[in-house]
């Protein structure tokens, strides 16, 4: 009995412990989705297009996930709520769609229709439009959902099946947008698109800045090096208040089976460092997202994960709330 209640006493400690350093490595208190009054962003998702577990991965990094999944490892997206309109908005369409659209419906007050008043995409790669798939009338068969894209991806949709089906049915209803041209969704919220460069096979690239009523993010998923962008991020970073940025890799060392050459993401690394002139104001402004299933810092306590937070950077967990 005795050595039970031992037993049970160390377990009990060291679940504190845990729990202690994962508070202390995520450094932003997670809000509930319910009674958020402001203007606001959710993170919806957090992992890099293929998910976590990832297919065909027999690392470790994979091998407990398929028996035993985490259900916060949702691909990379955003919701935003419009206090003003109550309405809400997605940003991506992951393959993770489903859960993420049920999250923001729920999120600052419940809205009656299950679909979002509009959907942002940034470029034609799986995770960040497959999830427009789900809107057709095999699964949703939604009506009229705008769905904002640039000139490049709006023609991709429009003349590739099944995408092209979605617009024929009217499943979706495709809004143009311009390389840095603002859209105003209401007296408290305005969305500008921000071209950026990366692998377009298909269709242009953006990130967006998200315009609150007190508060601005930048929101980048994807891009290649900084150095191939015509702006300087570190200007970028300094103007907004959020900067969720591409973190896919940690460094170039997770994947021995490819060439890191065809898939340039800024690895942490190289993005801790060239962010480390930022005053530490600005830096606590960084948020990394866009994890690939390889990547260290989505554990929690990860000796990477704690270099980033102690170098003043931040790590997107998804249901963070950050107000606009």
């Amino acid at each position: 009995m005795l050595y039970n209640f031992v037993v049970l006493a160390l377990l009990a400690l060291l679940f504190s412990a845990c729990n202690d350093s994962a508070q202390k490595d995520d450094d932003i208190e997670k809000a509930s989705n319910k009674g958020i009054s402001t203007t606001s962003i959710i993170i919806l998702g957090t992992i890099q297009d293929g998910g976590s577990p990832h297919i065909g991965c027999t690392k470790e990094c994979c091998a407990m996930l398929f028996e035993n999944p985490d259900e916060d490892r949702q691909v990379a997206s955003l919701g935003v709520f419009d206090a003003e309109t109550k309405k809400k908005y997605l940003f991506e369409a992951t393959p993770d769609i489903g859960r993420q659209v049920k999250v923001l419906k729920n999120f600052g007050v419940e809205t009656e229709g299950e679909m979002p008043d509009g959907i942002f995409l940034t470029h034609a790669h799986i995770g960040h439009y497959a999830g427009l798939m789900f809107l057709g009338k095999e699964a949703r068969d939604a009506k009229k959902v705008p769905v904002f894209a640039m000139p490049r991806m709006i023609e991709f949709l429009s003349n590739n099946g099944p995408w092209s089906q979605l617009v024929s049915s009217e499943n979706i209803e495709l809004m143009p947008l311009d390389n840095e041209v603002p859209i105003t969704l209401s007296q408290q919220l305005t969305v500008v698109p921000v071209q950026v460069p990366h692998r377009d096979e298909f269709s242009e690239t953006v990130g967006y800045k998200i315009f609150g009523p007190t508060k601005t993010a930048l929101f980048i998923p994807d891009i290649d090096k900084w150095e191939k962008w015509e702006k300087d991020i570190l200007k970028e970073i300094k103007s907004v208040d959020y900067a969720f940025v591409d973190a896919t890799f940690f460094s170039g060392k997770e994947l021995n089976n490819r060439d890191m050459a065809e898939i340039p993401h800024p690895f942490i690394l190289e993005s801790m460092s060239e962010f480390d002139g930022l005053s530490k104001k600005d830096k606590s402004k960084v948020i990394f997202i866009h994890f690939n299933h390889t990547n260290p810092v989505i554990n929690q306590g990860s000796v990477e994960s704690k270099l980033a937070i102690e170098k003043g950077f931040r790590i997107a967990r998804i249901g963070e709330v950050f107000e606009l």
